[in-house]
């Protein structure tokens, strides 16, 4: 089979190229929507000092008549997160990660 099979061509015998004639399309993209998928860069949704999700405000900022969509979210280099209030509570006591027991160190503070 020495001759080229014309793939783009719907006919299922080869024809001719006409140089004249533009090429018909078979399709043509009219619209296209991009879905994407994301999570924090964290290990944890939930804070294991108060057992309250990261996304909602800790014991204290819920409790307390303060904004409590302001509740600061506290990453150490352990990628472990807690709510910035309930881990200084903890770092007052022992200074160590909740979850993994490696020394805390913080990384970054992340508003909600």
């Amino acid at each position: 089979m020495s001759e080229q099979m014309d793939v783009d061509n719907a006919s299922p015998s080869p024809q001719p190229q006409q140089p004249n004639k533009p090429k018909k399309k078979r399709f043509e993209v009219k619209k296209w929507t991009a879905v994407a998928f994301w999570s924090w860069d964290q290990s944890n949704e939930t804070c294991a000092i108060c057992r309250n999700h990261l996304m909602e405000p800790c014991i204290e900022c819920s409790g307390s008549g303060k904004d409590r969509s302001n509740c600061p979210r506290a990453v150490g280099v352990c990628n472990h997160s807690f709510h910035l209030h309930c881990i200084d509570t903890w770092i007052k006591t022992r200074n160590s990660c909740p979850l993994d027991s490696s020394e805390w160190t913080l990384k970054e503070v992340l508003q909600n």
